[in-house]
């Protein structure tokens, strides 16, 4: 079994290298800047991790997997929403897209995207670690709500599929694709429309 303070170190690489990699891309970025990101030496990162694409992939399985978390536990408050669902549903909205425009998810996409041609199964393996595992445990959070009597009898994987939609759709085109820093009044806007057209289709 690897010692806790491996398991540490090799944290450390990774996320150095997530960070030097969204700093430079890809083909510009070195294994020597990792290295020094993380405060190691430049035969410690090979130690851990075989080469420079082996790294990279693990860069951004564990930047996606960071994003999962933030956006799982803010899907934490619908498990007891109150008396209010408009609210809890609109509070909810508002802190995934603040996950959303935040930098590592902003550096997620675009590293995603940018090295598609080089890593086409990238995308793939982020999607399963963050879209769907996000829409999964909205679908049950949202079932239960059904359950519950609160929304109205429906497919809840579809109901989560739109409620993400509704948010980042939007999202995406006042961000200019993440490549413009969207106000906080904008985000809220975005999340009480998304809410108002969800429940206008969900509500009881």
């Amino acid at each position: 079994m690897p010692s806790r303070g491996r398991i540490d170190k090799r944290q450390a690489i990774l996320d150095a290298a997530f960070v030097v990699f969204a700093r430079r891309g890809y083909a510009q970025a070195c294994v020597k800047e990792i290295a020094d990101e993380a405060g190691v030496a430049k035969p410690t990162v090979y130690n851990h991790l075989a080469d420079k694409e082996t790294l990279f992939r693990h860069a951004v399985e564990t930047a996606a997997d960071a994003v999962a978390a933030e956006n799982l536990a803010v899907l934490e408050r619908l498990r007891a929403p109150g008396d209010d669902l408009r609210e809890a549903l609109a509070d909810t909205g508002h802190r995934l897209l603040g996950v959303c425009c935040g930098e590592r998810s902003r550096a997620l996409r675009w590293l995603t995207y940018s090295q598609v041609g080089g890593f086409p199964d990238l995308i793939e393996a982020v999607q399963s670690r963050t879209s769907d595992r996000i829409a999964e445990a909205l679908a049950d959070r949202l079932a239960r709500l059904v359950l519950a009597g609160r929304l109205r009898s429906c497919d809840p994987a579809l109901a989560a599929e739109q409620y993400l939609a509704l948010l980042t759709g939007p999202l995406e085109g006042r961000s200019r694709l993440g490549t413009r820093e969207v106000p906080a009044a904008e985000i809220r806007a975005v999340a009480d429309a998304a809410v108002d057209t969800f429940l206008r289709a969900y509500g009881v």
